[in-house]
């Protein structure tokens, strides 16, 4: 199943956005076992994204061949474990973050790779910049050294169409905005299982999905890993 999930979904991305950009699939692996990640990979995953700095640093040794995302809410003490490992951290959602992450790039000689998240729907259940501030961190967090902002990463409220598209019409305008200014700001990252072909057709360029790729997710360690 795995492997028919990827190769439909790349099928279905070789257009491109409604702009022609590439779109970036990364495969959300939050309790998946080394073992199905492997097989995301050999069939076509290149990228995959973990939401806890345990689950990452438990599997980076098992997991072969991907560009390594980290797309959950990360906490300061947790920063250390993903400097020099991540090629993108999409869920900055505040400037202690920020500047922990550039503080411990700048002493390990690199330069981390980040995404500014942006709380378009107001949620106080959700972390992230409000939409309307989101610039401004933009402008601020880019004089920081040991940190590269190369865009932008939402989750979208819960709503019907039209208020996801708007949405997701305004991050793009962010996205845009911030991309004229600075040749570093690359990705838009929206859309999850659920919603990622609206995000995609209204400017997305990487999307993070996992049950369209895996199916239902199982607890994490409730079952061995096996052997890879």
């Amino acid at each position: 199943m795995i492997e028919e999930n990827v190769k439909s979904l790349l099928s279905r991305l070789a257009a491109g956005n409604c702009f022609g950009e590439k779109v970036t699939l990364v495969a959300a692996t939050k309790t998946r076992t080394p073992e199905e990640i492997n097989r995301a990979i050999s069939a076509g995953i290149t990228d995959i994204g973990e939401n806890k700095a345990q689950e990452f640093r438990d599997k980076y040794d098992l997991v072969r061949g991907a560009r390594r995302h980290f797309i959950g809410r990360l906490q300061l003490n947790k920063v250390k474990y993903l400097i020099g490992k991540t090629f993108l951290i999409h869920s900055v959602d505040r400037d202690d973050l920020a500047e922990e992450i550039s503080a411990r790039s700048i002493r390990a000689g690199t330069v981390s790779d980040i995404l500014l998240e942006v709380n378009v729907g107001a949620e106080e259940s959700k972390g992230g910049y409000p939409l309307p501030e989101a610039y401004d961190a933009f402008q601020r967090l880019s004089a920081l050294g040991g940190i590269r902002i190369k865009g932008f990463m939402a989750m979208l409220p819960i709503g019907g169409d039209a208020l996801l598209g708007a949405k997701c019409d305004e991050m793009r305008a962010l996205f845009d905005c911030c991309k004229a200014q600075s040749g570093a700001v690359e990705y838009l990252s929206l859309g999850m299982s659920g919603d990622w072909e609206l995000c995609v057709a209204h400017g997305a360029n990487m999307i993070r999905l996992g049950t369209a790729i895996f199916g239902e997710r199982k607890p994490y360690g409730a079952e061995p890993s096996p052997s890879v």
